[in-house]
Protein backbone atom coordinates (compact mmCIF):
# COMPACT_ATOMS: atom_id res chain seq x y z
CA UNK A 1 0.00 0.00 0.00
CA UNK A 2 2.87 2.31 1.02
CA UNK A 3 5.15 3.46 -2.02
CA UNK A 4 8.55 3.24 -0.82
CA UNK A 5 12.32 3.47 -1.94
CA UNK A 6 15.45 2.88 -0.55
CA UNK A 7 19.17 3.05 -1.39
CA UNK A 8 22.19 4.13 0.52
CA UNK A 9 24.35 1.34 2.52
CA UNK A 10 22.32 -1.84 4.02
CA UNK A 11 24.32 -0.89 7.28
CA UNK A 12 24.48 2.31 9.49
CA UNK A 13 21.98 4.73 10.22
CA UNK A 14 18.77 4.86 7.73
CA UNK A 15 17.16 7.73 7.13
CA UNK A 16 13.41 8.04 6.93
CA UNK A 17 12.47 10.94 4.43
CA UNK A 18 8.32 12.06 5.35
CA UNK A 19 7.06 14.75 2.66
CA UNK A 20 4.29 17.63 3.74
CA UNK A 21 0.70 17.31 3.20
CA UNK A 22 -0.09 17.30 -0.72
CA UNK A 23 3.47 16.36 -1.79
CA UNK A 24 5.52 13.22 -2.23
CA UNK A 25 8.79 11.42 -2.06
CA UNK A 26 9.89 13.30 -4.81
CA UNK A 27 10.37 16.23 -2.84
CA UNK A 28 13.67 14.50 -1.09
CA UNK A 29 15.36 14.04 -4.83
CA UNK A 30 17.74 16.98 -3.71
CA UNK A 31 18.32 15.94 -0.49
CA UNK A 32 18.72 12.20 -1.64
CA UNK A 33 21.67 13.75 -3.78
CA UNK A 34 23.40 14.59 -0.89
CA UNK A 35 22.75 11.44 1.34
CA UNK A 36 24.05 9.41 -1.70
CA UNK A 37 27.65 11.41 -1.05
CA UNK A 38 27.75 12.24 2.60
CA UNK A 39 25.16 9.62 4.66
CA UNK A 40 27.48 6.99 6.38
CA UNK A 41 24.45 4.78 6.05
CA UNK A 42 21.01 4.11 4.02
CA UNK A 43 17.69 6.63 3.42
CA UNK A 44 14.31 5.47 2.42
CA UNK A 45 11.76 7.91 0.92
CA UNK A 46 7.83 7.27 1.17
CA UNK A 47 4.50 8.38 -0.56
CA UNK A 48 2.56 8.75 2.35
CA UNK A 49 -0.85 7.04 2.29
CA UNK A 50 -3.15 9.14 0.35
CA UNK A 51 -0.36 10.85 -2.18
CA UNK A 52 1.45 9.66 -5.30
CA UNK A 53 2.33 6.30 -5.56
CA UNK A 54 0.53 5.11 -2.64
CA UNK A 55 -3.03 3.88 -2.04
CA UNK A 56 -5.66 5.34 -0.41
CA UNK A 57 -6.30 4.38 3.44
CA UNK A 58 -9.52 4.23 6.15
CA UNK A 59 -7.92 7.27 7.95
CA UNK A 60 -5.34 10.20 7.59
CA UNK A 61 -4.27 10.66 11.39
CA UNK A 62 -0.89 11.06 12.17
CA UNK A 63 -1.32 7.18 13.98
CA UNK A 64 -3.06 6.35 11.08
CA UNK A 65 0.01 7.14 9.21
CA UNK A 66 2.20 5.65 11.69
CA UNK A 67 1.14 2.08 11.32
CA UNK A 68 1.30 1.94 8.07
CA UNK A 69 4.81 2.75 7.97
CA UNK A 70 6.18 0.91 10.84
CA UNK A 71 6.10 -2.29 8.98
CA UNK A 72 8.88 -0.77 6.39
CA UNK A 73 11.12 0.06 8.97
CA UNK A 74 13.73 -2.13 10.64
CA UNK A 75 14.11 -2.67 14.79
CA UNK A 76 17.40 -3.88 14.51
CA UNK A 77 18.74 -0.73 12.88
CA UNK A 78 19.14 3.14 14.25
CA UNK A 79 16.65 5.18 12.54
CA UNK A 80 16.81 8.92 11.76
CA UNK A 81 13.34 10.37 11.07
CA UNK A 82 13.29 13.34 8.91
CA UNK A 83 9.90 15.04 8.33
CA UNK A 84 8.52 18.19 6.21
CA UNK A 85 5.54 20.03 7.70
CA UNK A 86 2.53 17.37 8.09
CA UNK A 87 5.56 15.05 7.99
CA UNK A 88 7.47 16.04 10.85
CA UNK A 89 4.11 15.37 13.01
CA UNK A 90 4.12 11.93 11.92
CA UNK A 91 7.82 11.28 12.07
CA UNK A 92 6.73 12.42 15.91
CA UNK A 93 4.18 9.60 16.10
CA UNK A 94 6.33 7.01 14.48
CA UNK A 95 9.61 7.87 16.70
CA UNK A 96 7.94 6.01 20.10
CA UNK A 97 7.29 2.91 18.20
CA UNK A 98 10.68 2.22 17.26
CA UNK A 99 12.95 1.29 19.28
CA UNK A 100 16.76 2.26 17.81
CA UNK A 101 15.25 6.08 17.24
CA UNK A 102 18.32 7.70 16.86
CA UNK A 103 16.63 11.30 16.20
CA UNK A 104 13.70 12.85 14.93
CA UNK A 105 14.61 16.23 12.45
CA UNK A 106 11.01 18.06 12.23
CA UNK A 107 10.98 20.98 9.83
CA UNK A 108 8.51 23.51 8.97
CA UNK A 109 5.93 21.69 11.07
CA UNK A 110 2.70 24.16 12.63
CA UNK A 111 2.88 23.86 16.18
CA UNK A 112 -0.65 24.53 16.88
CA UNK A 113 -3.77 24.46 14.67
CA UNK A 114 -6.57 26.43 15.43
CA UNK A 115 -9.90 25.69 15.24
CA UNK A 116 -10.77 27.87 12.77
CA UNK A 117 -7.99 25.99 10.55
CA UNK A 118 -8.91 22.26 11.50
CA UNK A 119 -12.46 22.82 10.21
CA UNK A 120 -11.31 24.43 7.02
CA UNK A 121 -9.08 21.41 6.63
CA UNK A 122 -12.09 18.95 7.25
CA UNK A 123 -13.92 20.91 4.68
CA UNK A 124 -11.14 20.84 1.54
CA UNK A 125 -11.77 16.75 2.81
CA UNK A 126 -15.41 16.25 1.54
CA UNK A 127 -14.77 17.90 -1.82
CA UNK A 128 -15.17 15.73 -4.74
CA UNK A 129 -12.18 15.17 -6.93
CA UNK A 130 -11.57 17.10 -10.00
CA UNK A 131 -10.88 16.23 -13.01
CA UNK A 132 -8.53 18.01 -15.34
CA UNK A 133 -8.52 17.77 -19.01
CA UNK A 134 -5.15 18.13 -19.91
CA UNK A 135 -1.84 17.15 -17.21
CA UNK A 136 -0.62 20.58 -17.50
CA UNK A 137 -3.81 21.48 -15.68
CA UNK A 138 -3.36 18.77 -13.29
CA UNK A 139 0.52 19.40 -12.14
CA UNK A 140 -0.60 23.01 -11.72
CA UNK A 141 -3.33 21.62 -9.20
CA UNK A 142 -0.75 19.16 -7.36
CA UNK A 143 1.93 22.03 -7.01
CA UNK A 144 -0.67 24.54 -5.67
CA UNK A 145 -1.58 21.78 -3.03
CA UNK A 146 1.88 20.99 -2.21
CA UNK A 147 3.05 24.30 -1.83
CA UNK A 148 5.35 24.32 -4.41
CA UNK A 149 4.18 26.69 -7.43
CA UNK A 150 7.45 28.85 -7.81
CA UNK A 151 9.66 26.04 -6.66
CA UNK A 152 9.24 23.07 -9.09
CA UNK A 153 8.65 24.03 -12.71
CA UNK A 154 5.31 22.33 -13.98
CA UNK A 155 7.61 20.21 -16.21
CA UNK A 156 10.42 18.65 -13.74
CA UNK A 157 9.91 14.69 -13.19
CA UNK A 158 9.47 15.40 -9.79
CA UNK A 159 5.60 16.40 -10.52
CA UNK A 160 4.77 13.02 -12.32
CA UNK A 161 4.02 11.44 -9.10
CA UNK A 162 1.74 13.99 -7.69
CA UNK A 163 -0.91 13.40 -11.14
CA UNK A 164 -2.46 10.53 -12.45
CA UNK A 165 -4.69 10.16 -15.74
CA UNK A 166 -7.73 8.48 -15.53
CA UNK A 167 -11.08 7.87 -17.93
CA UNK A 168 -11.92 11.42 -19.44
CA UNK A 169 -8.60 13.29 -18.38
CA UNK A 170 -6.07 14.07 -15.29
CA UNK A 171 -6.27 14.04 -11.40
CA UNK A 172 -3.97 15.02 -8.53
CA UNK A 173 -3.13 12.01 -7.02
CA UNK A 174 -3.69 13.10 -3.31
CA UNK A 175 -6.76 11.82 -1.70
CA UNK A 176 -8.70 15.06 -0.70
CA UNK A 177 -9.45 12.99 2.43
CA UNK A 178 -5.68 13.46 3.53
CA UNK A 179 -6.88 16.87 4.68
CA UNK A 180 -8.63 15.69 7.60
CA UNK A 181 -5.86 14.50 10.00
CA UNK A 182 -7.27 16.03 13.31
CA UNK A 183 -6.07 18.11 15.84
CA UNK A 184 -2.14 18.02 16.54
CA UNK A 185 -0.77 18.74 19.55
CA UNK A 186 2.94 18.58 19.04
CA UNK A 187 3.88 19.38 22.79
CA UNK A 188 2.07 15.87 23.36
CA UNK A 189 3.92 13.97 21.08
CA UNK A 190 7.37 15.62 21.76
CA UNK A 191 7.05 14.33 25.66
CA UNK A 192 6.03 11.19 24.50
CA UNK A 193 9.68 10.56 22.39
CA UNK A 194 12.77 9.24 23.44
CA UNK A 195 15.11 10.16 21.53
CA UNK A 196 16.53 13.90 20.58
CA UNK A 197 14.48 16.28 18.84
CA UNK A 198 15.28 19.12 16.41
CA UNK A 199 12.48 21.16 15.36
CA UNK A 200 13.59 23.48 12.62
CA UNK A 201 11.94 26.60 10.46
CA UNK A 202 12.74 28.65 7.31
CA UNK A 203 13.29 32.62 8.62
CA UNK A 204 10.97 33.44 5.92
CA UNK A 205 8.17 30.79 6.70
CA UNK A 206 4.97 32.41 6.80
CA UNK A 207 3.49 29.14 8.67
CA UNK A 208 5.76 28.33 11.61
CA UNK A 209 7.53 31.17 13.81
CA UNK A 210 10.41 31.10 15.97
CA UNK A 211 8.04 31.91 19.24
CA UNK A 212 6.20 28.90 18.63
CA UNK A 213 9.25 26.55 18.38
CA UNK A 214 10.59 27.99 21.37
CA UNK A 215 8.88 26.78 24.26
CA UNK A 216 9.28 22.91 22.30
CA UNK A 217 12.94 22.15 22.16
CA UNK A 218 16.09 24.14 23.92
CA UNK A 219 17.02 25.12 20.75
CA UNK A 220 15.15 25.37 17.92
CA UNK A 221 16.98 26.01 14.43
CA UNK A 222 16.66 28.96 12.03
CA UNK A 223 17.58 28.63 8.60
CA UNK A 224 17.70 32.14 7.05
CA UNK A 225 16.33 33.20 3.84
CA UNK A 226 14.57 30.21 3.25
CA UNK A 227 10.71 29.48 3.07
CA UNK A 228 8.41 26.94 3.98
CA UNK A 229 10.23 23.88 1.78
CA UNK A 230 13.56 24.48 2.89
CA UNK A 231 14.49 20.83 1.44
CA UNK A 232 13.53 21.88 -2.04
CA UNK A 233 14.93 25.79 -1.73
CA UNK A 234 18.46 23.83 -0.10
CA UNK A 235 19.12 20.64 0.11
CA UNK A 236 21.92 21.44 1.68
CA UNK A 237 20.24 23.23 4.89
CA UNK A 238 18.62 19.84 5.71
CA UNK A 239 21.27 17.79 5.07
CA UNK A 240 23.27 19.75 7.81
CA UNK A 241 20.21 19.01 9.94
CA UNK A 242 20.22 15.08 9.23
CA UNK A 243 24.03 14.79 9.49
CA UNK A 244 24.33 15.58 12.93
CA UNK A 245 22.65 12.50 13.64
CA UNK A 246 25.16 10.27 11.67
Amino acid sequence: MIWARSAGQGDGPLAVLLHGLGATAEVYVGLERLLEKEWPGGWLTVDLAGHGRSGRAASYSFAAHADLLAPLLPFDRDLVLVGHSMGGLVALELAPRLPRARGVVAFSTKTWWPPDQVASMQALARKPVRLFETREQAVEQHLKQAGLIGLLEPDDPATGAGVVQVEGGWQVAQDPATNDFGTPDMAAQLAAVGCPVTLARGSLDPFVRGEDLAPLVPCPVTLSGLGHNPHVEDPPAVAALVAAYA
